[in-house]
């Protein structure tokens, strides 16, 4: 695989490049990548975090091969994806396109698309084929990004290599989480290219991998519940997150959380307050 480099482009499949902001952190990886797509009138897919230096740094990758920046696309609105796009227009003209920010965390307030993207709807120069695919879950405003051309997917927060995503209640949505996993296995992948980490090989293995973690997570979820009657998330997150470190507890409680959510809405789960009780018999 192309090693992830900050602020250098890599090529990870024809017409397309790649170029990793310097924000590592737990919850990213080595960094936010970004998509360019093109040479000439080029797409940029995630710009990335409110990053001067990153953002000249894609400008200069642009101009190094004689194009313009023609469009930009932002998979989802969360600050380490998108505020960068401000410091792009703000030195060229180019068209936004995504969804608006939902009433939520961690969101780009900012973000004002010049279009906002439906599902399904293509985008095509000489250069490339791009396809929004809306995939809500981790955040309500979420898209995918498929470049026709090479099978390859731009997944944003939907899908990362080396860990799984969380899903934030109450933007995030585990059984649309869910649901737009099983949505994209009705394309024609080839690989994926997510927003942290590495290119993966094999879409389909993945995302089955994916659905049946999430899967086995819930029922987790369900076996704890049933077992203790009733709980908080703190009591609930020691049962159900035992297989891994408990400094990661307070990040797994987000998504334990949706899990709680999804079976609240099939009638299987209710609350008082902050105790979560088992309802079906």
């Amino acid at each position: 695989m192309p090693e992830l480099r900050h602020h250098q482009t890599v090529q990870i499949a024809p017409g397309v490049r790649r170029m990793t902001a310097p924000n590592p952190g737990y919850m990213t990886g080595e960094g936010t990548n970004t998509y360019l797509l093109g040479e000439q009138q080029v797409a940029v897919i995630d710009p990335g975090p409110l990053m001067p230096d990153h953002a000249a740094a894609i400008l200069g990758a642009i101009r190094a091969k004689g194009g313009e920046l023609h469009r930009v696309f932002v998979t989802h609105t969360h600050i380490d994806h998108s505020p960068a796009t401000a410091l792009l227009l703000r030195e060229v003209g180019a068209e936004l396109i995504g969804a608006l920010p939902p009433d939520d965390l961690f969101q780009d307030t900012a973000f004002r698309p010049d279009l906002q993207c439906v599902h399904d709807q293509v985008f095509e120069t000489a250069e490339y084929r791009l396809r929004a695919i809306a995939t809500p879950g981790h955040v309500a405003n979420h898209f995918c990004f498929l470049d026709e051309r090479n099978g390859l997917l731009m997944t944003g927060d939907h899908i990362m290599n080396g860990s799984t995503v969380v899903i934030i209640p109450p933007g995030g949505d585990m059984a649309a989480y869910m649901r737009s996993l099983a949505l994209l296995l009705e394309y024609p992948l080839r690989q994926l290219a997510p927003g942290h980490g590495d290119v993966m090989d094999d879409p389909r293995q993945v995302i089955d991998g994916l659905l049946q973690h999430r899967l086995a997570r819930e029922a987790k979820v369900v076996g704890a519940l049933r077992g203790v009657g009733a709980a908080e998330l703190d009591a609930l997150v020691a049962l159900v997150y035992d297989d891994v470190a408990v400094e990661v507890h307070p990040i797994a409680k987000l998504s334990l959380q949706a899990h709680l959510i999804k079976l609240e809405r099939e009638g299987l789960a209710g609350r008082d307050d902050a105790v979560w009780r088992w309802l079906a018999r």
